[in-house]
């Protein structure tokens, strides 16, 4: 029978345990997002975040700036937030209006305080196998691995999609924890053969449902990392999940899955990059 892996339960654990840390501390350690205009998916996204740090513990913060801020008065703002002692972790929520550049707000974040990890640094640290502070959404897919139980040393690990945000360092992660990877790709010769050559498949592109069923190893470990809304309001993933679910030994669901790890990586990385500044 296929495991159905409970991001939502995964990610209540991680955070009350991120909350039973911070109430051993002696300090609360500080998250700033920073929000630029009214996109209104990141105004969403940012109050929960707000909503999940504070319960946990954290003192949270937003910054929340109008549209026609420039990228100097952005750029302003996080060099005051990278000299703010009380300031363990800055995210930049993206997207960012047309005329800031979101790989100079990015470059910008302090490499320690860089909780997103999307930093340069922090990139060539993860790609180097050395300890950083690593993107959310791979790190929680790590997590629900774990919590599938997955033998990733030497097991076929197939990560769909190339993005800074996810695929590439998705990738790196599976090649640190032993795995034989293959990135591929929307233009990959074959596609749905490389998918069938997978012990773990993620699924990181970006279009509803465009890995169907029968691209899915017998056996295999499917993680949906796609959040797609549909014309009707509703979300879909990547995967064609009702084609993909009896052949599957694990899969995560959309909603329900990967999504809710991000939020509580976040604050795993804001806890570790406040110990690891105090260190």
């Amino acid at each position: 029978m296929t495991q159905i892996i409970d991001g939502k339960a995964v990610a209540a654990r991680l955070r009350s345990s991120l909350a039973a840390r911070i109430a051993q501390l002696s300090f609360k350690p500080g998250l700033a997002v920073v929000r630029v205009g009214e996109d209104p998916a990141s105004g969403v996204y940012v109050r929960n975040k707000d909503r999940a740090a504070s319960e946990a513990g954290f003192a949270s913060r937003t910054i929340h700036l109008p549209e026609s801020t420039t990228e100097a008065e952005l750029l302003a703002q996080i060099a005051a937030l990278n000299a703010d002692p009380g300031v363990d972790g800055i995210l930049v929520q993206l997207p960012l209006p047309k005329h800031i550049r979101s790989e100079a707000a990015i470059a910008a974040v302090d490499p320690a305080k860089d909780v997103d990890g999307f930093h340069p640094v922090n990139a060539g640290k993860l790609a180097s196998g050395l300890p950083g502070l690593v993107p959310c959404t791979p790190r929680g897919v790590m997590h629900l691995l774990a919590e599938a139980k997955a033998k990733l040393s030497g097991a076929r690990a197939v990560v769909v999609g190339r993005s800074q945000i996810v695929g590439r360092p998705m990738a790196q992660l599976l090649l640190g924890a032993d795995c034989t990877v293959t990135i591929a790709h929307s233009r990959t010769a074959d596609l749905p053969g490389e998918c069938r050559r997978a012990d773990i498949l993620v699924a990181a592109v970006g279009r509803p449902e465009m890995i169907r069923g029968d691209w899915v190893r017998e056996g295999a470990m499917v993680i949906d990392v796609g959040i797609n809304r549909m014309p009707d309001g509703k979300l879909k993933g990547d995967v064609a999940y009702e084609e993909a679910l009896p052949r599957a030994a694990a899969i995560t669901p959309v909603p329900g899955g990967v999504g809710p790890m991000t939020i509580a990586c976040l604050l795993e990385n804001t806890l570790e990059a406040a110990l690891a500044r105090r260190a």
